[in-house]
C-alpha cells in the first residue's frame, strides 16, 4: 500500500506547489513505512524527484487540462492500487481534480493541509481555513485519504529525478470530459506578482498613485514586481491585479518590502509565506512593523528614494 502524489504541471513544467506537495506526501509515506509514488497525467511527463515510481497516465482526450477527465483517470488508478493516501497540491487545479476523485469514489477530501499525523485508522490533520487566518484541527478516517497540501506550508522537493515510469492506460469517453483547455493565449510575459522573487508593496502611507513611482523604480532595480494593499486598490491608486492579500494575490517572494502598509490580517495572509519581510512605516507599533524581520521607521517618500539612490550608486 503506497502513497500517491499528484504532480500538477503545465506541459512538463512542474509547479512549485506541486513540489511542496511531494514533501508532504514523502513525510506521510515515511511515517507509514510505505513507498511514495507520483502520478503524472498528460502527454508530456516531467521528471519528478524523491519518489520510487512515476505513474504516467495518457489518453487522446487528456492532451490538455480537463478537471473531469483528470479526476476520472486518477480515480481509476486509485481503485486499482488502493493507496493509503493521495496527496495533491493545494492549487486550484489540484483541489479541483481531487474533489472530482472524492465525488467519484465517495470519499472524504481535506483541502489545504498544513500538517498530518498518520497514526492508526484516524489521522490527525491541521488545515488552513479562511484564507490562512485560521488553522483548523481535524480528523480523517477513510479507506483512502485524499488531502491537498496548503501552498507554501512545506519546502519544495527536488525538481528532477530518475524514478522508473510505469504507464497506466485508463478507460475514458467523451462524455466524461465535459470541459478542457482548448486554446492558450499568452497575456503576460516575464515576472509576475505571484512569481517575483522580490515584491515591493505600497499601502495608505504611499499617499496616492504618484507615490508608487519610487516603488516601481525600486522593484525594477531588484528584478521584482509591485504590489499593493486593499486600501490602494479601493482608492483607485492601483488595479486589483496588483493587490496582495486574502482577496488578492498570494505571494511568497524571497523579500517582501511593505511600504506604508499597516499590516491588517487580510493583507498579512497574502504575504505571510515571504522568506524575509522588510517594513517601512512611520508607526513603530503598526502590525506589519512588529511582525517584520526588519523595519525602517520613516516616511516612505524619503526612505524608498534613498534606497534607490544607494543601489544605483553601488552599481
Amino acid at each position: 500500500m503506497s502513497v500517491l502524489v499528484l504532480i500538477d504541471h503545465d506541459r512538463g513544467d512542474v509547479t512549485e506547489v506541486a513540489l511542496q506537495a511531494v514533501t508532504l506526501a514523502k513525510t506521510v509515506a515515511e511515517r507509514l513505512g510505505t513507498a511514495l509514488e507520483a502520478v503524472v497525467i498528460g502527454p508530456e511527463p516531467p521528471q519528478v524527484g524523491g519518489v520510487e515510481r512515476v505513474w504516467h497516465i495518457t489518453h487522446p482526450l487528456l492532451d490538455d487540462y480537463t478537471p473531469g477527465g483528470f479526476g476520472e483517470v486518477l480515480a481509476q488508478l486509485i481503485a486499482q492500487e488502493m493507496p493509503a493516501a493521495v496527496v495533491a497540491p493545494g492549487t486550484d487545479r489540484g483541489n479541483e481534480v481531487l474533489a472530482h476523485v472524492a465525488a467519484l469514489l465517495d470519499l472524504p477530501m481535506v483541502a489545504n493541509v498544513a500538517a498530518v499525523e498518520p497514526s492508526g485508522d484516524v489521522w490527525s490533520l491541521q488545515r488552513v481555513r479562511w484564507g490562512g487566518s485560521l488553522l483548523e484541527r481535524a480528523e480523517l478516517e477513510a479507506a483512502v485519504r485524499l488531502v491537498s497540501a496548503a501552498a507554501h506550508a512545506f519546502p519544495p522537493a527536488p525538481a528532477e529525478g530518475s524514478a522508473p515510469v510505469q504507464e497506466f492506460q485508463p478507460t475514458l469517453e467523451e462524455s466524461q470530459v465535459l470541459d478542457r483547455v482548448a486554446e492558450r493565449v499568452t497575456v503576460e510575459e516575464g515576472i509576475t506578482l505571484a512569481t517575483a522573487p522580490v515584491v515591493v508593496s505600497g499601502g495608505r502611507g504611499v499617499g496616492g498613485p504618484e507615490g508608487f513611482a519610487p516603488l516601481e523604480e525600486l522593484a525594477a532595480l531588484l528584478g521584482g514586481a509591485v504590489g499593493c494593499s486593499r486600501v490602494a486598490t479601493n482608492n483607485g491608486w492601483r488595479p486589483h491585479s496588483d493587490q496582495v492579500g486574502q482577496t488578492g494575490t498570494r505571494v511568497a517572494p524571497d523579500v517582501y518590502i511593505a511600504c506604508g502598509i499597516s499590516g491588517a490580517i487580510q493583507h498579512w495572509v497574502g504575504m505571510m509565506a515571504s522568506k524575509n519581510v522588510i517594513a517601512i512605516n512611520t508607526d513603530p507599533e503598526a502590525p506589519m512593523v512588529t511582525k517584520a524581520d526588519y523595519a525602517v521607521i520613516g516616511d516612505v517618500a524619503e526612505v524608498v528614494p534613498a534606497i534607490v539612490e544607494e543601489i544605483r550608486r553601488r552599481r
